[in-house]
């Protein structure tokens, strides 16, 4: 079953809340939701209801593999495109997919922060 867009969003919320030491906010504009673990990004959540999509990190490899298996998957928007996928509504967009992009993301910020700055283990 693939992820219609609010729910999308509404998995990729409930997902990052889960995890430990998470904070957000709307730092840039009123429009995008941003998820953070010790101050870092990890996460960004549209509230356009015309543009529902979550931006997450994501090594470059995978990243690329992510874009070439599902449409609705394309380079970031708003950051590094590198490092960064987009993830918007359509076929294979699981919810099972969305948290574990989410999940991913956090855990590559996580381990990127000095050890005293890192979350308690989840």
């Amino acid at each position: 079953m693939s992820a219609a867009g609010d729910r999308l969003q509404d998995t990729a919320r409930r997902a990052a809340l889960a995890l430990p030491d998470v904070s957000h906010g709307y730092p840039f504009t009123p429009g995008l939701d941003v998820y953070k673990v010790a101050g870092k990004l990890f996460l960004i959540v549209t509230d356009d209801p015309d543009e529902q999509i979550i931006t997450v990190k994501c090594e470059p490899e995978h990243a690329r593999a992510q874009e070439r298996g599902y449409a609705s998957i394309t380079p970031g928007r708003y950051l590094d495109k590198r490092h960064w996928i987009s993830l918007g509504p359509g076929p294979g967009i699981t919810e099972r997919l969305v948290t574990d992009a989410v999940e991913d993301s956090y855990d590559l910020v996580a381990e990127r922060l000095p050890r005293r700055d890192r979350p308690s283990a989840r």
